[in-house]
Formats: C-alpha cells, structure tokens, sequence
C-alpha cells in the first residue's frame, strides 16, 4: 500500500542529522521541513500544516519540554520526543505532558518510521469523538474534510474549511488576527497583510448565503472574530 503524503515537522538543532532524517523520511513517503530552534519550531508546530512534529529535548532559545508545553496549550498534532537515552525523566516529564511517544537517541530509523506511523494512525480513531463539530444545523467533519448545513455541503476552499474549524472550536472565545495569522497562513501577521480579512469576508458570505443569516461571523472591532448564530 502506497504511504499517504503526511508532513512531518523536524525541530532539531542538529541541521547534519536532521537532513539526514529528513533524506530517510522522504525516501518513506514523507514530506519533512527542518526547523533548528526553539522560536521556529513553536511558530511551525501551531501552523497547521503538519501532520505530525518529532522534536528534540534540546534546543537553541529554549528546550523541547517547554515547547512541547506550548504546543498542547492549543494543538493536539502528534508529538514525538527524542530524548537522551540515559534520561528517563525526560521521557516521563514527555509523556505527561502529551507527548504521544518517544525515542531515545541515537535512534534506529526504521524505528522512528515504525513510531511515526502508529502515532499517525490514532488520529482516525479519535475522530469519532472528537472531529465532528456543530453549532446549530452547521456540522463539519474534520477527519473526512467535510462541512454543511442542514445536511447541504458547503463549498470551501481548503483555507475557509479550516479557518471554520477554527472558530467553531473556539466556540465562545474569540479569534484573533494575531493568532489566526498564525495557525492558518501558518506566518506572523504584518500591519500591511489584509490575507485574513479576506478569508473571513469570503467564508462570512459563504456561511450567510447557505444559512439564511442564521449563521454569521461576528466582528469584534480591534480584537477578532466569533461566529454565532441568530437567536
């Protein structure tokens, strides 16, 4: 069977070892993006574009076990560790933060591989309970990449169907720019840059023609965006 097209995030400092990993990985079927710091490594794992991050204890401008930290502040991506062979404490302080496996080093790359793709696999099965949102008659699944209203699909681009699941799981709170700059475009949002603006003004006529404006993207001046729906 033909291994599916994952990305994968690499955060190491260690730039000789990671493009050989990387070499390994795509040579498996996976397409792999090197990042060898702490800062890079936060601003890519919450991007959204990865499917799944392997991530080095030690790291310029910060360690692994406070970016991990971070990262399940606001992301459930699977994460694997790689950590010193000797230091079990490492692998526990991981594992309870939500790491969702580990690898000590020097590791044997099929075993890596091996690891990867279990860690890949239980995302489907949490689909069931967790991928499948609504607000009212708006459904979205995010496993099948599918979203509607009263049963009718919805026709989004790929960046409008995530944006949506990005304010459907905020529920109540609201999105920033800063931050959906960020996890959608997956870049630091600049004074000039409108790309967001036009997302939600095109998802925001989307989502009201379909509804009947039952459903609408509330703008809350100089701070973001919620959605609600009519009372």
């Amino acid at each position: 069977m033909e291994t599916p097209a994952f990305n994968i995030l690499l955060v190491d400092d260690d730039a000789a070892l990671t493009q050989m990993l990387a070499e390994y990985l795509e040579g498996e079927g996976f397409a792999c993006r090197a990042v060898h710091n702490a800062a890079g490594g936060r601003e890519a794992a919450l991007s959204g574009l990865y499917d799944a991050v392997i991530l080095d204890v030690m790291l310029p401008g910060g360690n692994g076990i406070d970016l991990l930290r971070h990262i399940r502040g606001t992301s459930d991506v699977p994460v694997i560790m790689l950590t010193a062979k000797s230091n079990d404490t490492e692998r526990v302080i991981g594992l309870e933060l939500g790491a969702d496996d580990y690898v000590a080093k020097p590791y044997f790359p099929p075993e890596l591989v091996a690891r990867l793709r279990a860690v890949l696999r239980r995302p489907a099965r949490r689909a069931v309970h967790g991928d499948h949102l609504r607000l009212g008659a708006l459904s979205l699944d995010a496993a099948r990449r599918w979203a509607g209203w009263e049963g009718m699909a919805l026709e989004l681009t790929a960046t409008e169907f995530n944006l949506l699941e990005i304010l459907i799981r905020a529920g109540e709170r609201v999105s920033t720019k800063d931050e959906l700059s960020l996890r959608l475009l997956g870049r630091r949002r600049e004074s000039y840059d409108r790309s967001i603006d036009v997302h939600i003004s095109n998802l925001r006529q989307k989502l009201e023609r379909a509804s009947g404006e039952r459903l609408r993207i509330a703008t809350l001046r100089g701070i973001g965006w919620r959605l609600e729906q009519a009372a």
